[in-house]
């Protein structure tokens, strides 16, 4: 259990036990599945769609290096024997360069490719955040709890109706 967590249930263990018999009876608590909310999530499915289609062109010329280095591998390992010394070792050096190429595109893409997916995380938790504000409000829901909750019963379990709001909010666009 992470630190916020832990403070989180303290808090609410606190705020509970504060509570007389009677307001804890009145106490309008939700509960909801951020993890399936994050995977459910039409914002989430287009945001994928997005970062495939934006990095499928990059990835594909690393794929295409990967081929080369290996047909130049190939080709070396073939031909090493009747190459003079001199070309054998300025294949190989060249080979070697290839493949510094590559690792750097290559790190350079996953360092791309998570940034790029970090932005789309973030708008998308500011996106499900303001739903479920808006929600908690409509419904006067006093508390809602999302991560690390072991059990909920289905009354107070309100992915669905977060997910239904994601799905019009993303209609609405």
């Amino acid at each position: 259990m992470n630190k916020i967590s832990k403070i989180a249930l303290l808090f609410l263990i606190w705020f509970l036990f504060g509570l007389s018999v009677a307001e804890a009876a009145e106490l309008k608590v939700g509960v909801v599945n951020t993890a399936r909310v994050l995977q459910e999530a039409p914002q989430a499915r287009s945001s994928s769609k997005k970062l495939e289609s934006e990095f499928a062109p990059r990835e594909r010329k690393l794929l295409e290096s990967q081929k080369k280095i290996k047909e130049k591998e190939e080709r070396l390992m073939r031909d090493s024997a009747v190459m003079s010394e001199s070309e054998r070792r300025k294949a190989e050096r060249d080979l070697l360069a290839m493949k510094r190429e590559l690792k750097r595109s290559q790190d350079e893409f996953r360092e791309d490719l998570n940034i790029r997916r970090n932005e789309e995380f973030g708008k998308l938790q500011r996106v499900i955040s303001r739903i479920i504000d808006d929600l908690a409000k409509e419904k006067g829901f006093d508390l809602i709890l999302g991560e690390n909750v072991i059990y909920a019963t289905d009354s107070i379990d309100i992915t669905k109706q977060i997910l239904e709001r994601l799905d019009k909010d993303s209609s609405a666009k």
